[in-house]
C-alpha cells in the first residue's frame, strides 16, 4: 500500500491523504464540477453517475472506450475525469497520458478493480492524480469534494 504523506508534495497518495496536489486556488469561489466518466462497463458508469449526481455535481459526458473518452475530453472540456484502468483498446493509463498532454491542469482519477500495488509509478507518469479501487467506490466522493473545494471561478487547476 502507498504510504501516508504529510503536507503538499508531488507524491501520489492513497485515499487516506490528499488525492492530488493543488496550490494557490481561491477555495471560496463558486464551483461547477463538470465530470467526464470513461469506462467500458455500463454498470460502472451508472454507479459513478449515481454517486456523482447524489452530490449535485454535473456529469458533462460519458464514454465507453478510451478513444471516445479522449475525444469527449477535447470537446466537453471537463474539469475532472474518472477513467477505468482496464479497457480494451486504449487503457486508462494511455487515456490519462493523452488527456494530460491536452490539458495537464485537469485531474484524472483512475478507477480500477485491479490491485493498486505497483500502480503508483506508472499512474504518476501518465498524469493520473488519484487512484481509487472500485471496491471502495464511495471514496470518489472525498476526492471530488477535495477537487470542488479547490476549483476557482475560472475552473483552472494549478497542480504542483
Amino acid at each position: 500500500m502507498w504510504q501516508r504523506g504529510s503536507g503538499i508534495s508531488n507524491k501520489l497518495y492513497s485515499l487516506d491523504t490528499l488525492s492530488f496536489d493543488i496550490k494557490n486556488v481561491d477555495s471560496n469561489s463558486p464551483t461547477d464540477m463538470r465530470i467526464l466518466i470513461v469506462d467500458d462497463s455500463d454498470t460502472t458508469r451508472r454507479i459513478i453517475r449515481a454517486i456523482v449526481e447524489s452530490h449535485e455535481w454535473t456529469i458533462c459526458g460519458e464514454a465507453n472506450s478510451g478513444w471516445a473518452g479522449v475525444s469527449q475530453f477535447e470537446v466537453l472540456r471537463p474539469n475532472l475525469v474518472i477513467v477505468d484502468l482496464a479497457m480494451p483498446g486504449l487503457n486508462g493509463l494511455e487515456v490519462a497520458k493523452r488527456m494530460s498532454t491536452l490539458n495537464p491542469r485537469v485531474p484524472v482519477i483512475l478507477f480500477t478493480v485491479l490491485d493498486l500495488e505497483g500502480l503508483e509509478g506508472p499512474a504518476r507518469e501518465a498524469g493520473v492524480s488519484a487512484v481509487v479501487s472500485k471496491a471502495q467506490a464511495w471514496d470518489l466522493v472525498r476526492i471530488i469534494e477535495n477537487a470542488a473545494a479547490k476549483v476557482g471561478k475560472s475552473n483552472q487547476w494549478l497542480l504542483q
